[in-house]
């Protein structure tokens, strides 16, 4: 047996020099130098003898490296690049591992891998730190030659190259807001192309600067809407289009949503909004960026980077061809910003990262008085929702592993697994196996942690088999302090997979959910769901939505011994882990979830079935157990099959249909006084969480 010992990480966009790599051997391996039998500087081709079980091969890379350099320890690459190039070369024989030494590497395009640049033939790659090293990929470059600039309003000042217009600043490590102020709703009235201004105190609004730049945005129940400002007349505020289109219908929108006044609603991104302490304002046009520092920041000392990349990495082979076996170990992932809100399309939420875009046929004359709270048009279009695009994107991809890594500071969703192919760079989407998230740290986060699976019909029925995302494991992580941008977005999110686990992970810091199992409210599910047969919602009388007679591809999902707290901060929908659609074989069992506040601990949302949710601890929560059956519009039994069994809680309430109608089971749950856990309760909240690493 071949033992795999290191790991892997990505490709820059300078081109490989022609050099012929030499191999390092590992310290604690014999050294071993493939035997040669033909050696070629063309193309930069190394062509070597096989043999069995050959020594893995070792290239190093550094920022103080060269690529003239022979990629060994003593004269290392300096761009990964040129390190993709050589591993190249030999990973059809050896595997390889790529030693990435300690700082910062500034990339200046994405890193993109593809079939050629896994393992071959059963064979690993790994990207992995130096022993310790903690290296660094970053899409941003850092910002220095701050000046007080008003000095009544405490606001600096610093160059930046222009026509750079981020949506994230990342400040001392952490994501600075940009220039914002909160308006009434009551101030205003939303029609089809815009916004009126009814209180003639925000009339003040159509003398501001640069008026296209301006977004506006609306959090309610379970969205985070954003669409762009066209221009602003007097008491008209004219939107983009489609973005303000798109943003009208459906639910919880703009103009309609479900918390009604109590809603937020958002100017920002204007100079004169720089009222706060850690906003910022970018003027791409003139090349500057403002500040406005905390108290006890100082600008002359305080690291400030401005991401200027999209995404940072791609790992995508294709439904013929995946990419197999790639490894990354120790690195970490930063500064990127997603643009496609800060243009005409905006960012009309659906849920947790998927969003209405474009123009579509059907769309209603009235939107606000007759799809504020969904219509046939509107659901016509819930099977071409796209999804955020990720920093890290994995598709068409098996024995991917991510270990010990680090995903900070990035302008959206971190990692995605297998998600639509409008969120890939790629193109392909879905299409991944035996992908392993384990014992990484995702924090500081623009949008959530981790994104599985699709949302559109190759996603639930794969029109080929390669479609399918199946055997994703996400275990032993950290996230924390995560969707701060896009606040509707779980930090954890597995919409269609089978065998999908997760394991031991330690989720806080969310505005909305903690953990989410599930897509579609049951609508793709076998038989349908008769909630969506009603006459306002009309699923299945619009083109492409069909009623299946087949399951989805969710099933088996296993969501266990994970400590899941101070999550739902800004949305009282959703629950601290969630739960959509029929799942045959899943299992929520042995977490510990705490300090929700008045939120939701566990929510089997519509058409959850064959669920068991057995042995959690939860405490300090508003519900502890809710169940959507929608029996109290009609008997609809949406959501049936399910057991409780076996849980404690020293709060909150049970709601929903635990009836035999619906054949939900509540056996055995026990309500005890707050914090007088008994033992066996006490044991599931000492092992939850990180399990301790082996050394």
């Amino acid at each position: 047996m071949r033992h795999n010992r290191f790991l892997v990480v990505a490709s820059l966009t300078i081109a490989a020099a022609p050099v012929a790599a030499q191999v390092q051997p590992s310290p604690d391996i014999p050294t071993y130098v493939p035997p040669v039998a033909s050696k070629e500087h063309t193309a930069g081709a190394i062509h070597i003898s096989r043999r069995p079980d050959p020594v893995p091969v070792v290239v190093s890379v550094s920022p103080q490296g060269s690529d003239e350099g022979d990629g060994s320890a003593a004269h290392p690459f300096a761009t990964f690049a040129r390190a993709q190039a050589a591993v190249r070369r030999f990973n059809a024989d050896h595997d390889v591992t790529v030693r990435v030494a300690d700082g910062v590497y500034r990339l200046t395009a994405p890193l993109r891998f593809t079939a050629a640049d896994g393992g071959q033939g059963g064979y690993t790659v790994r990207w992995e730190a130096a022993p310790g090293a903690h290296p660094i990929l970053s899409g941003g470059t850092p910002v220095t030659g701050w000046t007080l600039a008003d000095a009544r309003r405490g606001i600096w000042v610093a160059d930046i190259p222009r026509g750079i217009d981020p949506r994230q600043l990342w400040v001392g490590g952490h994501m600075a807001p940009r220039a914002a102020v909160r308006a009434p709703r009551s101030a205003f009235r939303f029609d089809k192309t815009g916004i009126e201004i009814t209180d003639p105190k925000w009339r003040s609004l159509a003398k501001l600067p640069d008026q296209s730049r301006i977004e506006v945005e609306a959090t309610g129940w379970f969205t985070d809407r954003h669409a762009m400002v066209e221009r602003i007349e007097g008491d008209r505020i004219v939107m983009q289009q489609p973005g303000w289109r798109n943003n009208l219908v459906g639910y919880d929108t703009f103009a309609r949503s479900v918390r009604g006044d109590n809603a937020g609603l958002f100017f920002v991104n204007s100079l004169s909004f720089l009222r706060e302490s850690g906003q910022y304002y970018a003027d791409p046009t003139a090349g500057k960026l403002y500040y406005k520092p905390a108290a006890g920041e100082d600008m002359r000392r305080l690291e400030v980077v401005l991401p200027r990349l999209e995404l940072l990495l791609s790992i995508a082979g294709s439904y013929d061809e995946t990419i197999k076996d790639l490894q990354f170990r120790g690195l970490s992932f930063r500064h990127t910003s997603w643009l496609l809100p800060s243009g005409p399309e905006g960012y009309a939420s659906q849920q947790s990262g998927s969003f209405l875009a474009g123009d579509w046929a059907g769309y209603p004359g009235d939107p606000i008085r007759d799809c504020s709270w969904g219509c046939w048009p509107f659901e016509a279009m819930r099977n071409r929702w796209r999804q955020q695009p990720a920093a890290v994107q994995v598709a068409a991809a098996t024995r991917i592993v991510f270990d010990h890594d680090e995903f900070t500071q990035l302008g959206q969703i971190a990692l995605g697994i297998g998600n639509n192919p409008d969120a890939n760079d790629s193109g392909i989407g879905l299409g991944t196996s035996a992908i392993d998230v384990r014992r990484s740290r995702f924090t500081d986060l623009a949008g959530g942690a981790i994104m599985v699976g699709g949302v559109r019909p190759d996603a639930h029925h794969p029109s080929r088999p390669e479609m399918s995302v199946r055997d994703i494991l996400i275990s032993n992580n950290l996230v924390r302090t995560v969707s701060q941008h896009y606040r509707e977005q779980a930090a954890i999110l597995v919409t269609y997979a089978s065998g999908a686990v997760v394991w031991h992970n330690d989720v806080s810091g969310a505005p909305y959910d903690g953990i989410d199992i599930g897509w579609g409210w049951g609508a793709n599910d076998p038989g349908g769901s008769a909630a969506y047969l009603t006459a306002n919602r009309g699923y299945y009388n619009q083109p492409g939505n069909l009623m299946y007679d087949t399951p989805t591809t969710l099933r088996d999902s296993v969501v266990v011994g994970n400590r899941v707290h101070d999550v739902k901060q800004w949305f009282p929908d959703g629950g601290a882990i969630y739960h959509l659609s029929a799942d045959p074989g899943a299992l929520i069992a042995e977490n510990y979830i705490y300090d929700v506040k008045d939120g939701i601990a566990m929510y089997l949302d519509e058409g959850s079935r064959y669920v068991t949710l057995r042995n959690n601890v939860i405490g300090n929560v508003g519900v502890w157990l809710n169940m959507n059956s929608q029996l109290d519009i009609a008997p609809r039994r949406t959501a049936m099959d399910n057991t409780a069994i076996g849980n404690w809680h020293d709060s909150g309430r049970r709601t929903g249909a635990w009836t035999p109608y619906v054949n939900n089971r509540d056996i055995d749950n026990l309500a005890v006084a707050p914090g007088a856990w008994p033992d066996a309760a006490k044991d599931v909240i000492a092992r939850a969480g990180i399990e301790p690493e082996k050394p």
